[in-house]
């Protein structure tokens, strides 16, 4: 009688966890993906999130206040991909913590962009003008491209994205560059002629590149397109390339241009154009 009663509460418990697995409306199991992210903006995968639900795929958004714990999580195994860095930040990370991670895709290019309370635009910059960066040496690297970019210095062909002051090659105006950590570059605004500042401090400072900017990074910049990562050996998993395939869908672009108004610019770019 004991035995009966026990086998009876064992395939009650199996009917109830079967009738707990989670189900597609075409009653396929579903399967959870953690993505990393950094910071609180998640609106574009809140857009994803809704259409690979739909696929049997739930995205469960774990944010991360820093650019350092969404690497590590994901190589620790507490996660299964992030999605919050540029290549060029990527490149160095993986390679400085020998960290077995690896790009399965592009998203979108955050564009840096060079502003001015003086100057509506960078050929009116003065010689010996003081032009404020940041300086770190991913947003470093960076400024100094767009600065090229601009017209106002030459860098050597084999400039490293994550340069410094030291490799300027030509420097015609003879402008002045004072490096500053991130976040001063908005505040130094009153005191230089122009300032190089990245997308994200831009936004919480209320600049906009299109709306503010004299001059803004363009989609040109593969160094420092956003990427979807994993770990190695899950680069070829269905479920991972599935969901950076909605990610680089038209109508995911569409909502990103709506949504951003040209702060977000999404760059969905084969890997071999990233160097992977």
């Amino acid at each position: 009688m004991k035995k009966l009663l026990l086998s009876i509460i064992i395939v009650a418990l199996a009917i109830i966890s079967a009738g707990c697995a989670e189900k597609t409306s075409e009653g396929k199991e579903s399967t959870t993906v953690k993505l990393g992210v950094s910071g609180t903006d998640t609106r574009i995968w809140d857009f994803v999130a809704k259409k690979a639900e739909k696929e049997g795929i739930n995205i469960e958004i774990v944010s991360f206040s820093d650019y350092v714990a969404p690497n590590t999580a994901l190589a620790e195994g507490e996660i299964d991909v992030n999605a919050f860095q540029t290549v060029a930040y990527f490149d160095v990370f993986i390679k400085e913590h020998n960290l077995d991670l690896v790009p399965i895709a592009t998203t979108v290019l955050a564009p840096m962009g060079i502003y001015s309370e003086k100057y509506k635009d960078v050929k009116d910059i003065p010689n010996g003008a003081k032009i404020a960066l940041p300086n770190d040496a991913s947003n470093q690297g960076r400024a100094l491209l767009l600065l090229q970019e601009a017209g106002l210095i030459e860098l050597p062909k084999d400039f490293d994205p994550n340069g410094d002051l030291t490799q300027i090659k030509e420097n015609p105006k003879n402008l002045e560059f004072v490096p500053m950590v991130p976040a001063q570059t908005p505040r130094a605004l009153p005191d230089v002629a122009a300032s190089v500042i990245n997308n994200g401090i831009a936004g919480d400072a209320g600049l906009s590149p299109l709306e503010d900017g004299i001059f803004v990074e363009s989609e040109t910049a593969t160094p420092y397109l956003n990427i979807i990562a994993v770990q190695a050996k899950d680069k070829d998993n269905k479920t991972y390339k599935r969901l950076a395939e909605l990610y680089q869908s038209e109508d995911t672009a569409e909502f990103i241009e709506k949504e951003y108004k040209g702060n977000m610019i999404p760059t969905f770019v084969p890997l071999s154009n990233i160097g992977w």
